[in-house]
């Protein structure tokens, strides 16, 4: 993974960082990771969350190694940038859960100065690409692609199984529903 490097960063300017990857990849471990070292170097940092992300925490986000952060919920992207006058750094998780205007709110935080750290899902349950993470890959200055291993033989992996069958793009769940699996595992379950 490349680690962004404190003389490379941009000075006196905004930009934008994406996590991306399947679940049980570590995206939001690493988004939780690099907002806490903002933290402890004094910037002022808020978090975000999509409303209908409520699996582990409603205030929190979480990851599935169940570290946290506070954070906020919000139903549009437009209340990130509504609250995040005051912050110099902001997190978004789970962003492929927000409308395409997510990719302009980042666009307008980082033009306005302010580091904007987003992870998501880059693919849904069928590996294809989730909107709107497509288009916040493209426009991101910093770009980590975060793989897990694979349930069934241990290779890296960069799919999301679903267990369920269901024909619906979004079920929220965890690993009641989901696995990470390899491409050679990786399979579209029955759909009705």
């Amino acid at each position: 993974m490349h680690e962004l490097n404190p003389h490379s960063l941009p000075k006196e300017t905004g930009w934008i960082e994406v996590i991306a990857g399947c679940m049980f990849s570590g995206k939001t471990e690493e988004l939780i990771r690099r907002l806490r070292r903002a933290k402890i170097a004094k910037q002022i940092v808020l978090v975000f969350k999509p409303k209908i992300d409520t699996r582990y925490s409603v205030d929190e986000i979480v990851s599935h190694s169940e570290q946290s952060l506070p954070s906020i919920i919000v139903e549009t992207p437009q209340e990130i940038l509504e609250l995040s006058k005051d912050a110099q750094v902001i997190g978004i998780d789970e962003a492929q859960f927000f409308s395409k205007e997510i990719v302009e709110v980042c666009n307008q935080l980082a033009n306005d100065g302010k580091r904007v750290l987003v992870a998501g899902l880059d693919q849904d349950y069928r590996g294809i690409p989730f909107e709107p993470m497509p288009q916040l890959l493209a426009i991101a200055e910093y770009i980590t692609k975060t793989l897990a291993i694979c349930v069934v033989c241990g290779n890296p992996a960069d799919k999301t199984q679903r267990k369920i069958i269901s024909a619906e793009r979004v079920v929220v769940g965890a690993s009641d529903i989901y696995e990470a699996r390899c491409r050679k595992c990786h399979y579209l379950p029955e759909e009705n």
